[in-house]
């Protein structure tokens, strides 16, 4: 079983905070780290804003692809 740094369960949070939250957390762990989401729908467009805010220093994996529950596992480079 994975262990992760930090594990983010998005629904918990009001729309406004979601990526925010994501992001500060991401920032937060250090080379090598790795965190999971979890969301209640597919979090891509949260993966286009990784891509767009932080190229080249993550890595994405979905664990889990629904229908009800999303968890994606993201490293830090």
């Amino acid at each position: 079983m994975q262990t992760f740094t930090k594990v983010i369960n998005v629904p918990d949070y009001p729309p406004r905070e979601k990526h925010p939250t994501i992001f500060k957390a991401f920032d937060e762990l250090a080379a090598g780290e790795t965190m999971q989401i979890v969301n209640d729908h597919d979090p891509r467009p949260l993966l286009y804003q990784f891509m767009m805010e932080r190229p080249e220093q993550f890595t994405w994996e979905y664990l889990e692809e629904g229908p009800e529950t999303w968890k994606v596992f993201i490293s830090k480079k």
